[in-house]
């Protein structure tokens, strides 16, 4: 199979992005265990596909780099959105997108015609044990609870921003082995469709330090949905405002959960490369 490509990545979480409206993929889970591939590919977190919508400007399919859907990517919703723009398949500014988390809407922040930031309105995040979804009392928010894994016990806080997100706090981040526990926790039987797995240190009430597993991914250098989740989590817990700049390995988003209940996230996009997939 033969089809054009641009590289992209937001703060180092790097996906193969394909336009659906012009080249066609015959099976989008096997395509991305091929092309996300580091050494027999082109390399990336995901796979994603821009295709038309009847309810939005476009429809974003993503698909991790173990072939397994998404529901939702906050870094690459910012990709998308420039991708559209610059592109020429847009020239809106702010636009629609649809996922299999509902519609979110990226908009990109000019100064003096210079694109200085991209702003993404993530929508409400979602508290609820069934929401997560995490076993129990479907109705119960998850606050700081006690999750065991190999006779440990660890403080955890479950949000979904369209897809799920268990948050841990820790003393000191760097001493965290992230490919064990993350990949344990993401797996835990109380998350029947798995969740990723945020481990936050906190700097002060406007500074967070965070790193990811992601489910369908492992370790990534940043993770868009999993920083709003962050600020969320701290939130609930007492431990930060409502504005944060959240540090993860790839770089810093500011993100802002605002007095209508939404989350907001601001940061980069950048295309890498662009070619053809043989």
């Amino acid at each position: 199979m033969k089809f054009n490509f641009s590289k992209w990545h937001g703060l180092g979480n790097d996906f193969v992005i394909v336009n659906g409206l012009e080249e066609k993929i015959n099976n989008y889970n096997e395509m991305a265990i091929q092309v996300c591939d580091r050494y027999f590919g082109i390399g990336a977190d995901g796979l994603v596909v821009i295709l038309p919508s009847a309810i939005a400007d476009f429809q974003m399919r993503i698909f991790n780099s173990d072939g397994s859907e998404a529901e939702m990517c906050g870094n690459v919703t910012r990709c998308i959105a420039r991708y559209v723009f610059e592109y020429g398949l847009t020239n809106k500014k702010k636009i629609t997108l649809e996922t299999k988390a509902g519609l979110i809407k990226p908009e990109l922040i000019f100064i003096d015609d210079v694109l200085s930031t991209i702003r993404v309105d993530m929508g409400e995040p979602r508290l609820k044990r069934g929401e997560l979804p995490m076993v129990g009392n479907e109705d119960e928010q998850v606050v700081d609870e006690v999750l065991e894994i190999d006779g440990t016990e660890h403080r955890i806080t479950g949000v979904s921003m369209g897809n799920p997100h268990c948050i841990l706090f820790v003393d000191d981040i760097t001493g965290i082995n992230l490919s064990d526990i993350g990949a344990k926790i993401e797996t835990h039987a109380a998350f029947p469709k798995k969740t990723n797995v945020e481990f936050v240190q906190v700097l002060n009430k406007q500074e967070l330090r965070m790193r990811v597993w992601e489910r369908g991914a492992g370790v990534t250098m940043a993770c868009g949905t999993g920083a709003c989740a962050t600020l969320v989590a701290a939130v609930l817990n007492g431990k930060t405002d409502r504005q944060a700049t959240v540090e993860l390995d790839g770089g810093q988003l500011l993100i802002e959960w605002g007095s209508d209940n939404h989350i907001y996230m601001s940061g980069p996009a950048v295309e890498v490369f662009r070619g053809t997939y043989l």
